[in-house]
Order: structure tokens, then C-alpha cells, then sequence
């Protein structure tokens, strides 16, 4: 079983609380978080792209840094851990980032891949003028999915004539190629999302579900299933969890209650504002999951909150399902959490 960390590329990572930990993103704390996760023997590190933040109290996501150009200079400071950088296809074009992502295997062979964004949150495009209207909510896989046929052309025959709907091609060149396949992830939730990862990615991160319900997440895991069946391609599934741990249930319980008590109800109504423009959305979409009011604190991921031995026994929970190909970690304190999970957490886990 794969264990990956979600990088905090913004701030305050993925509690939305006045009272979870505060703090700025620096190349210094990304490069220490996944140093640490190196030595614990984690498979990968990947870092989403954000462009606009919720605001409120706790400026939550209001600063972030660049995922490209954090990766590659993780990529020059680790040695075995895959690196993941996160694309927003409005925003870089597709033979650019085949560059890019070249570039940064050049720095870290074999051990590069990319995140495909297709876009929920409007405002971070339309503040920079290239938000193509609310049209494209209708349209954005099939946009990401010439984006993707154009980078993989590129890295396979080192040119590409492709012309599509979105992107034509001109002999456009891009050398040297990688020195080997550069993997893709997405997050597609809904069925348009799901066929695109079917189709034309390796891994599809999806949100756990619930507070100690580890194998809530197997409807969804059944449904990539489903796609890749369709398909014929290997295409696993990434569980997103926060792992909140302590030396009791009760300790860190307590700090899970401390952290809802105090949401930045300010973040959370603009996050949730932002969900609904995409008036075509699914219940499944990312937009309407992660702002569900139950649980948006924290995004409505998968969060384990107990005792080391406790959390131990539903991670393995998590990986018993079928389907269930990694497990990508959060943390309330990432430093903290990362020695816990390494020394405490992981010697337990079964699937480790």
C-alpha cells in the first residue's frame, strides 16, 4: 500500500479553524515535511495548485506557493520519494507543461508526475481575466482530456500535430523526452471526471468519507473500478485522509472538537458560495462534497481521529478495500504527525 503526503502549499493546510495551527507556506516547511517523509519510507508528496483563497479570520488559502517550482526544488533536495506538481490546465498551456515536467525529471528521474486540475472554483480565473464562462463547467474534461493527449505526444514521439476542439498543434516540438513515462493523477469525482482518469490517468484521488468510517470510500473506489474496466487500463485509487492522532482517543478527540468549535464560518460561507456557482454539478462532484456543512471544516475528507494503535487499525481499514491502491495523508500538524505516524502509527499498520 502506497503512503503519500498532501503537501501544504497554502496556508493553515486543511483545517478551516481559528484554533488549528496557523501558519505561512515556505519552501522551508515543505522541504522539511517531505525530507521527514522520505526517512518514513512515504512513496510520494504532491502539492495542489490554489490561486485564490476563503478569507475570513484565518485568510485560509489566501498565500500560497507554486507547485512547479516547489517540486523541482524538492525534486533537488530528496532522493527517493515521487513528487506529484498540480496543473491548472486554464492557466499553463499543455506543451509548456511537458516541458516543465521534463525538466523536473531531469532533476529527479523516473520520479515526476502530474496532477490534472480541470477547475471547480471559478473565481481563481476570473481575477486573472482567462475564466472562459460558466460553460465551461460543462466542458472541462473533455477540455483536460485534449490538454493530457497533447502532453503525452510530446513525451512519447517528442512532437505533436494533435488538433482538437481546445488546442491545435504545429509540429510543436519539445526535447529531450523524460527519462521515464511521466505518471498522471486526477481527482475526478462525477462520471464525466471518472472516465477521464479511466481513460487517460494512472491514479484518481478521492476524498475518504467520514469521522472513523474507514471503508466508507469503497462505493466510489467500485466506481473507478467500473470506468477502468471499461477501458482495460490499470487505474488505482488514492484515499485522502487527515490523520489526527494522539496518545488517547480521548486527547485527540479533544482536539478535533476544539478545531469544529472554532471554524472560520467566514472561510467556509465564501468555500461554500464558490461550490454552488456550477449550477450543472453533481452530488458526487468535489464543488458539492467538500463543501457539505457537516463536515467542510476539513473539506469532508476521511479524517481518523484517536489513539496510535486506533488509527493504525482503521488505515488498515482503508487499504483492505479493493481497489484502494494508496493512501495520501493530511495532517493538523504536519511536522508532529509525520514523527507520530512514522514511530508510532506505521510500525502497527499491517498494510506497511
Amino acid at each position: 500500500m502506497d503512503i503519500g503526503v498532501f503537501i501544504p502549499i497554502a496556508n493553515n493546510g486543511w483545517l478551516i479553524s481559528k484554533t488549528a495551527p496557523q501558519y505561512m507556506p515556505t519552501f522551508a516547511l515543505n522541504k522539511a515535511i517531505v525530507k521527514k517523509a522520505e526517512s518514513y519510507g512515504f512513496d510520494f508528496a504532491l502539492s495542489m495548485v490554489k490561486l485564490h483563497g476563503f478569507g475570513g479570520a484565518t485568510e485560509f488559502w489566501d498565500h500560497a506557493l507554486e507547485s512547479f517550482t516547489l517540486m523541482a526544488g524538492l525534486a533537488a533536495v530528496t532522493k527517493t520519494i515521487k513528487l506529484y506538481a498540480s496543473t491548472a490546465v486554464l492557466t499553463l498551456p499543455p506543451a509548456i507543461v511537458a516541458r516543465m515536467a521534463t525538466t523536473i525529471d531531469s532533476i529527479a528521474p523516473g520520479r515526476f508526475g502530474i496532477n490534472i486540475v480541470s477547475g471547480w472554483q471559478s473565481a481563481e480565473y476570473s481575477q486573472m481575466g482567462v475564466w472562459p464562462g460558466d460553460a465551461y463547467f460543462g466542458y472541462r474534461y473533455k477540455y483536460s482530456t485534449e490538454y493530457v493527449q497533447v502532453m503525452k505526444d510530446l513525451w512519447e514521439m517528442g512532437r505533436s500535430n494533435f488538433k482538437g476542439e481546445h488546442f491545435q498543434m504545429d509540429d510543436c516540438q519539445v526535447g529531450p523526452l523524460p527519462s521515464a513515462p511521466v505518471k498522471i493523477v486526477s481527482a475526478g469525482q462525477n462520471d464525466k471526471g471518472m472516465e477521464f482518469v479511466a481513460k487517460y490517468c494512472d491514479f484518481n484521488f478521492i476524498n475518504g468519507v467520514g469521522v472513523n468510517t474507514p471503508t466508507k470510500h469503497a462505493p466510489t473506489v467500485e466506481r473507478l473500478a467500473k470506468a477502468a474496466e471499461a477501458t482495460g487500463r490499470d487505474v488505482g485509487s488514492y484515499v485522502l485522509c487527515m490523520v489526527i492522532a494522539d496518545e488517547t482517543d480521548d486527547a485527540a478527540l479533544a482536539r478535533w472538537e476544539n478545531y469544529k468549535e472554532n471554524a472560520d464560518q467566514e472561510a467556509l460561507s465564501w468555500m461554500s458560495d464558490q461550490g454552488n456557482v456550477d449550477k450543472t454539478a453533481s452530488s458526487q462532484s468535489i464543488a458539492k462534497t467538500q463543501s457539505r456543512p457537516e463536515g467542510a471544516i476539513n473539506f469532508n475528507m476521511g479524517t481518523f481521529v484517536g489513539s496510535f494503535a486506533h488509527v493504525a487499525r482503521m488505515l488498515d481499514e482503508v487499504a483492505s478495500v479493493p481497489g484502494t491502491k494508496g493512501i495520501m495523508l493530511t495532517f493538523d500538524e504536519f511536522l508532529t504527525g509525520l514523527d507520530n505516524f512514522g514511530e508510532k502509527i506505521q510500525p502497527l499498520m499491517a498494510c506497511r
